[in-house]
């Protein structure tokens, strides 16, 4: 997210004399609730940072009923990592994917396979267990992630 100077809190913003912005675009304040910022972020009027009020869309709340939402995507995959041995543990192996994409193997029956281009490639084979963006057919789309039983 875009700020402006004057709001900029981080440390490393106030140790560099203003010179190297550090996190505060990357951690912005969890928008929970409410059509108005800071959507339930605290007490106050305000949060530590400025949140934009497009977020009303974005808040816990809102999303919580929404089957497609970003919330509703990572319970799913967080359900799924506790149930899955596949997903227990640390190992896994990298596997062959085309520029762009990333693919690795968990246990011998997962594949999670991210595709970071601007263009569909070829899905990899197996049963789809989960995805980040609605898979059609044998594609995987554009700045989508699967998991997949193989």
């Amino acid at each position: 997210m875009d700020l402006p100077d004057e709001v900029l809190q981080d440390p490393t913003w106030e140790r560099s004399g203003h010179t190297e912005r550090g996190r505060d675009g990357e951690r912005v304040p969890v928008p929970w609730e409410g059509t108005e910022p800071p959507f339930g972020f605290g007490s106050s009027e305000l949060s530590w940072l400025p949140m934009p009020s497009y977020w009303s869309s974005l808040t816990v709340e809102a999303q919580l009923d929404d089957p497609d939402s970003t919330l509703s995507l990572y319970r799913t995959a967080l359900r799924m990592r506790r149930a899955l041995p596949e997903l227990q543990g640390s190992a896994f192996d990298w596997q062959q994917a085309p520029a762009g994409c990333l693919a690795y193997r968990r246990g011998p029956n997962l594949v999670v396979a991210l595709n970071a281009t601007d263009d569909a490639v070829e899905l990899p084979p197996g049963e789809v267990l989960l995805a980040s963006g609605p898979i059609d057919g044998d594609m995987l789309p554009a700045n989508t992630a699967v998991w997949l039983r193989i």
